[in-house]
């Protein structure tokens, strides 16, 4: 939404796309889609996913033609792909929105600090957390199982009835939840060659997420925060064993 109300397509110096489908529209997505590759190109992996290097309380479409590593705890090697988000109904008052967020940080924490990497640049006592959390055995902190607390707390209000929603296991967190009337109808918005829709009062939604989006970030901020290697686009990342 930010590219295309401010570039009309990609920010120059980002990396992906994320997406937000309303959780039914997502469940019924997933349900159609995933775990099977389609056009010989397409594969969309979700929450639910057997892999053991897969720790997304959301689901991922990549390009299978392709190779990206993600560096985490275990390097997640998949093809470039685009993020796919639920939004979820999280309460009828900002107050109880809040509220009812708490215990989904609570296990988006314990759950990052299993399968996220120490790195530079990040504050001492979060690394120091993250590696203390990974010497706990997993039959006290399993990380599947705390993704699928994660899920079932999301799925506890409707996003068709409820006053505020968000897309809640997104790393934005808290500043996700805002009222579901910025949201709207579905309005189309022009993204580098194509008609993409977007949210109904883009301005509210980007002015609640970023504060002042129309001005650009200083030059040595505009980078990617999120891969730390090329694509490779000549080989596919089913040609790795990752499993």
């Amino acid at each position: 939404m930010l590219g295309a109300a401010r570039h009309q397509g990609f920010i120059p110096w980002d990396d992906d796309i994320d997406i937000g489908m309303p959780r039914p529209d997502y469940e019924r997505f997933k349900k159609k889609f995933a775990g099977v590759i389609h056009e010989g190109k397409f594969l969309l992996e979700t929450e639910e996913s057997d892999n053991r290097d897969y720790f997304y309380v959301y689901s991922k479409l990549y390009d299978v033609t392709t190779t990206q590593i993600e560096e985490r705890r275990i390097n997640v090697v998949r093809g470039v792909g685009i993020d796919i988000f639920p939004l979820d109904g999280i309460g009828n008052t900002l107050k109880e929105a809040k509220k009812n967020y708490r215990p989904i940080g609570k296990q988006i924490d314990l759950l990052s600090s299993r399968v996220l990497a120490v790195r530079k640049g990040r504050k001492w006592y979060k690394n120091l957390a993250i590696k203390l959390f990974q010497t706990l055995p997993k039959s006290l902190i399993n990380e599947k199982k705390t993704m699928f607390k994660i899920s079932e707390l999301c799925k506890l209000n409707s996003f068709d009835n409820t006053e505020y929603v968000g897309a809640l296991v997104s790393t934005y967190r808290t500043k996700e939840i805002m009222p579901r009337s910025y949201y709207g109808e579905p309005t189309l918005y022009r993204f580098e060659n194509l008609d993409v829709y977007g949210v109904r009062e883009y301005d509210k939604y980007l002015t609640h997420l970023y504060g002042d989006w129309r001005q650009l970030p200083p030059e040595d901020k505009r980078q990617t925060a999120h891969l730390q290697s090329p694509a490779d686009f000549n080989h596919s990342f089913l040609d790795r064993n990752h499993n």
